[in-house]
């Protein structure tokens, strides 16, 4: 275990183990966290994990951690490192299963106070137009021909059926579409998993929660992303399914067998991959890109899904809902960032971590480039979430990265051993929070204490200048698989 004594003191909020930490290090570690949050973290593997980043072939600067981190396959959740796009390496496991599990925030024409009393039947018909569990196919069974359309295309594909606005575009990264998919680098495998799977949940920490505005931190930028206080909005957290994690299962399988072919050696085998312009890192590029396309079709067509459920409970009213923003937490993205006084093209893997690009990029739709693109952080049910804006710091410091939710501080075992499921929904609707759930056990794994304070973490990185708090809701109804 990677001792607190290791990391040097760079700010009250940035942490570093250098360079000279081990020899295997190509680079040196860093980390996002108060010194008392440093502590907690230390208790599993996540700076393990972490400095085993800072040996992979190629990696720029150093690894990354944010106040969200704990320990995950081969790199840690909260993880964030860049390869050199040409001499650099990709690995399957340091992106993570569920490509492109990600978070959407959409703004309701509403007011608390204006759909208070409907409530209840507005969580019972998000729960009855959405499905979610384990395996819960969708309203879509596709083609051949239509899942590669999707794969291809993304959220584009579903917008021009009909599952949305072709303005709901404008305010999603990359547009709802990673260029560079191919579909015959998807196995026939996971085609079979994801062809019925569009318009799903899923379950563990994937989530439709109703929320209301409770507090305004940068009016200008909450005016920019159409946000005010007691507003309604609703928040959808999955990702790319059965489809993504067969995908990422496939090619930890075939880095594992080439690895020695180029004679790489890494501490973790969960590590597992290739040089990027190789064969096989080129292959998983092309279908990761594929799982990403999946997961914003999958947030698009639930989007199509929430806005039919307000329309049915509250009428006209429950219309005209749009889209503030959409982003990704595991997928690797192909960016510029200035690296040793040099503009250069990287990898950058974000593993549970979400872009927090700084005003006047030009990724960033018109609408919201001079203030910069908003960063959306769930937290654990029952509490808050949060959106920020993204900073010029943040693309100095962090490859334009922050952190994407409050982070797991107990396992799933460890949850449910302390509360039943049944006792935490009626706490939480005790609160005035509605919950529909599929799974009285998977909700108990949900429950908010098994998560750090999101308010801790989110405070991390706005002191830290990586991002910066727009606006604060909290749970109103909370729909799980």
């Amino acid at each position: 275990m990677v001792p607190t004594t290791a990391f040097k003191k760079i700010t009250d909020y940035l942490w570093e183990i250098p360079k000279s930490f081990r020899a295997d290090l190509r680079v040196p570690a860093r980390v996002y966290a108060t010194k008392e949050m440093l502590e907690e973290a230390s208790r599993d593997s996540s700076f393990d994990q972490l400095v085993n980043l800072a040996t992979i072939p190629g990696v720029q600067k150093y690894s990354l951690a944010m106040p969200d981190v704990h320990e995950g396959y081969g790199a840690p959740v909260g993880g964030v490192f860049a390869t050199d796009a040409d001499s650099g390496f990709i690995s399957p496991g340091a992106i993570g299963y569920d490509i492109n599990c990600g978070v959407r925030l959409l703004r309701v024409n509403l007011t608390y106070s204006e759909v208070k009393s409907k409530l209840g039947e507005l969580g019972t018909a998000i729960f009855r137009e959405v499905p979610s569990g384990v395996g819960r196919s969708g309203r879509l069974k596709l083609t051949t021909g239509e899942l590669d359309q999707v794969l291809l295309r993304g959220a584009e594909w579903m917008a021009e059926r009909g599952y949305g606005e072709p303005h709901d575009l404008d305010h999603l990264e990359s547009r709802g579409k990673l260029e560079g998919g191919d579909p015959s680098k998807v196995s026939q495998t996971a085609k079979k998993r994801g062809h019925d799977q569009l318009g799903t949940m899923g379950a563990g920490n994937h989530f439709v929660e109703v929320q209301a505005v409770d507090d305004i931190f940068y009016p200008e930028a909450a005016e920019k992303f159409g946000l005010s206080k007691d507003q309604v909005t609703a928040m959808i957290h999955t990702g790319s399914r059965g489809l993504g994690h067969q995908i990422a299962t496939d090619y930890i399988r075939t880095m594992l067998a080439v690895m020695p072919k180029y004679g790489i050696n890494l501490p973790d085998r969960e590590l597992a991959g290739a040089p990027f312009g190789s064969p096989e890192g080129r292959d998983y590029f092309a279908a990761m890109a594929c799982g990403a396309n999946f997961a914003w079709a999958n947030r698009q067509l639930i989007t199509w899904e929430v806005r039919r459920a307000f329309a049915e409970v509250l009428g006209e009213r429950g219309t005209g809902i749009g889209v503030v923003y959409d982003v990704a937490h595991n997928i690797g993205k192909l960016e510029r960032y200035d690296v040793d006084g040099k503009e250069k093209q990287v990898l950058v893997h974000r593993k549970g971590a979400t872009r927090s690009f700084g005003a006047g990029h030009p990724e960033i739709h018109e609408s919201y480039r001079n203030v910069g693109q908003p960063v959306l952080i769930p937290g654990s049910m029952g509490t808050g979430s949060y959106v920020l804006v993204g900073t010029n710091q943040a693309m100095q410091e962090t490859f334009g990265s922050s952190c994407h939710g409050a982070g797991r501080r107990l396992s799933r075992h460890a949850a449910k051993r302390q509360v039943h499921g049944r006792t935490l929904k009626d706490e939480l609707e005790a609160e005035g929070v509605v919950i529909r759930s599929g799974s009285m056990s998977g909700l108990a794994e949900e429950a908010p204490f098994a998560y750090k304070d999101v308010d801790r973490v989110v405070e991390v990185v706005h002191r830290a200048g990586i991002a910066r708090k727009v606006a604060r809701m909290r749970p109103i109804a909370v729909i799980k698989g």
